[in-house]
């Protein structure tokens, strides 16, 4: 129903029971004000319980890395080999 339509129908059952005097001879004003605050009640409270649920979900967080862009070479004898290593950080949080 959402919270609109919940307050909505708070406002007009409010207005039925206590604002409006008219007499219908098979209908009470009054019993119907109140049903429809009860039902907007109700509405207004099975909407902030599936509100409050959705909000529990958990955001993973990134993990940073390092990834080794080259194997490692085993150096020959006499000879220097240089390791290349390429180190990526994140980008900014979004």
């Amino acid at each position: 129903m959402g919270i609109g339509g919940s307050i909505f129908l708070i406002a007009l059952g409010a207005i039925f029971a206590f604002a409006v005097e008219a007499n219908l001879g098979w209908l009470d004003l009054a019993v119907v004000g109140w049903v429809l605050m009860l039902a907007g009640v109700a509405g207004l409270l099975v909407t902030l319980y599936f509100w409050n649920s959705r909000r529990r979900t958990v955001v993973a967080r990134p993990v940073r890395e390092e990834r080794v862009v080259a194997d490692p070479v085993v150096p020959a004898q006499d000879r220097v080999v240089q390791e290349y290593r390429e180190v990526r950080r994140p980008g900014p949080p979004v």
